[in-house]
């Protein structure tokens, strides 16, 4: 049974565009339900490892969805199927990536990025973002605010958005390639968090299965009706 479930541990933790539960399903040989189940418990303890860190010094921000357009609802940014998030990575002195952040929030406002900020940055960060308004919040956390106007130039003409565009293109790849559908206003948070999750252990992929059923553990029972209900804190 161990060894069955290192090797769960495994595929979810390295797959590099994650593994849906279709997939789990096929390698376990067991129901949808149950490798559904399987998966979200094991998603669940990465959003609960992620909520330990918080990023520092040097953040590129951004504003970003999840989701898409239902057929016969609202376009745009007001889609029904749409979550708001913010996309947060720290760099090092030398500008290299260090960790990612990706965080639901209920939208892009003063209070909400005030509220995402205190929760996920640490006091003297200096955020770096676009012209939205809504960023300039931050500094109610303590950090420092560098806006940059984007205006109607592109992502990759912005050098000081470069790590958060890869890593909103990286996330990209990885949804679309693993996943048709799932509840985006219900689980967001969960799928926002493996991805990061991996992403912050990229460099020790090695024992990355081993730490995931580790932090698993830790988070004791989770029994179908708490994931079903979406909590992320263990």
């Amino acid at each position: 049974m161990a060894r069955a479930w290192r090797g769960v541990g495994r595929l979810i933790s390295q797959a590099k565009t994650g593994l849906s539960a279709l997939a789990l399903k096929r390698h376990l040989g067991v129901s949808y339900p149950t490798a559904w189940l399987i998966h979200h418990k094991l998603m669940h303890a990465m959003a609960a490892r992620e909520e330990r860190y918080v990023l520092s010094g040097q953040v590129q921000v951004d504003d970003a969805y999840l989701g898409g357009q239902r057929s016969g609802g609202k376009a745009g940014r007001g889609s029904e199927n749409k979550v708001p998030f913010v996309a947060a990575v720290s760099l090092s002195d030398e500008g290299h990536p260090l960790r990612v952040n990706l965080s639901p929030v209920p939208g892009f406002t003063l209070e909400a990025v005030a509220v995402w900020a205190s929760t996920n940055l640490a006091v003297g960060s200096t955020v770096c973002s676009d012209g939205l308004a809504c960023f300039s919040a931050v500094t109610e956390a303590g950090c420092v605010h560098q806006p940059t106007v984007v205006a109607a130039r592109k992502p990759k003409e912005l050098p000081e958005f470069q790590w958060v565009n890869t890593v909103l293109g990286n996330l990209k790849t990885s949804l679309t390639g693993s996943y048709h559908a799932f509840a985006f206003r219900k689980y967001a948070a969960r799928y926002l968090a493996a991805f990061t999750y991996r992403v912050n252990r990229r460099f020790d992929l090695r024992t990355l299965h081993e730490r995931l059923l580790v932090a698993a553990a830790r988070c004791g029972a989770q029994p179908e009706g708490t994931i079903r209900m979406a909590e992320v804190h263990c």
